[in-house]
């Protein structure tokens, strides 16, 4: 039987913090206690659980005193400024931000993946990047049974990346756009005239609205994303692959929820698109949609509310000669499988 735990939950308002709840409930997490934290701000408001209102309180340094497992979403400089506080009260920290991802000693965790890294804490346990948890359900199991060489994405993130201020900006602009003009010519005529006169963008670097574009966080040196770096640095991390050959391309979506990825695949040996689905079909938390013929393939509307990674599209890399390479696409519903389904599931590790 599971002993019953004392959590918290860090940014228990937001988007991510409200998953967490629900999730906790889903699962039927063995709760013993359950502490709802966030800013001053959000303090006295009142949260279902099971049934019962939990009234959210102020995060503070002793907001952790006889809690087993704190689940943080407000973050990274929250977390890192309360990692000692947490640790030092005897509950482990699993921080869904990216402040100790790549920290030597900190524990990297998807639970289909690597759960037995999750036993190496001490005191921190790190939730991956939504987009690298999505992925790598999927190709993991493929990693382990064809030997995975070499990795190509390029993602399809939605608005709910940037949280409930990036799903409400994506509806107010639609809202502002649909009112304001007749037809598609006129409203791609308008579209920025249109825009000029609502909220500018602050959740993203560019109207989201009908649009796309490949800027997701700051640009390095090397030409890169720091979110195109995570995919890189976080499956290398993850699967103990520090040589691993792996790129990336980030681009934004006018999807409400749930991230899609498009995924080349090159493994150390000839695959065939059926080996793929075989392998896939006894993987934990994947759904095959694969039937392109039939219309079914992922999309982020079935994706969303689920806490499982939808793949399909599977097929041989045509310029790929001698048979090692396998495209396929996948969605997944980054609050949840990215973000509160994922830090639960490590939660139940433990």
């Amino acid at each position: 039987m599971k002993r019953p735990l004392h959590v918290a939950i860090a940014g228990a308002t937001g988007a991510v913090g409200v998953e967490m709840v629900k999730t906790l409930e889903s699962r039927n997490f063995p709760v013993a206690s359950l502490k709802l934290l966030a800013s001053a701000r959000s303090a006295g408001k009142k949260v279902k659980f099971r049934g019962e209102d939990v009234t959210v309180e102020e995060l503070g340094e002793k907001s952790f005193e006889g809690v087993d497992v704190a689940l943080f979403s407000a973050g990274a400089g929250v977390s890192k400024q309360y990692r000692e506080a947490v640790v030092r009260s005897g509950a482990v920290m699993i921080d869904n931000s990216s402040a100790f991802r790549m920290e030597d000693g900190v524990p990297l965790v998807v639970p289909e993946v690597n759960p037995e890294d999750a036993k190496n804490h001490h005191g921190v346990i790190a939730n991956p990047n939504c987009t690298t948890i999505i992925m790598l359900v999927a190709v993991a199991p493929l990693h382990r049974a064809f030997g995975l060489k070499r990795l190509v994405a390029s993602t399809y993130q939605s608005a709910s990346g940037a949280g409930a201020k990036g799903m409400n900006e994506l509806l107010s602009q639609t809202k502002a756009l649909l009112a304001a003009a007749n037809g598609m010519d006129e409203l791609a005529e308008r579209y920025r005239d249109v825009l000029s006169r609502v909220d500018p963008p602050s959740a993203f670097a560019d109207p989201i609205a009908f649009n796309v574009f490949p800027h997701i966080d700051v640009f390095g040196p090397n030409g890169y994303s720091k979110e195109e770096m995570k995919m890189v640095n976080e499956t290398r991390k993850i699967l103990h692959e520090p040589a691993m050959r792996v790129t990336c391309t980030s681009v934004r979506v006018p999807a409400l929820r749930a991230h899609s990825e498009s995924l080349n695949l090159e493994f150390s040996r000839k695959v065939t698109p059926e080996e793929v689905r075989k392998v896939l079909a006894d993987a934990p938390d994947v759904i095959l949609r694969d039937d392109p013929a039939a219309g079914v393939y992922p999309m982020p509307v079935d994706a969303s509310g689920h806490g499982e990674v939808l793949v399909g599209r599977i097929r041989s890399d045509l310029s790929n000669p001698d048979g090692t390479g396998i495209e396929m696409f996948v969605s997944g519903d980054q609050l949840l499988k990215g973000a509160a389904f994922n830090a639960v599931q490590i939660a139940e590790l433990l």
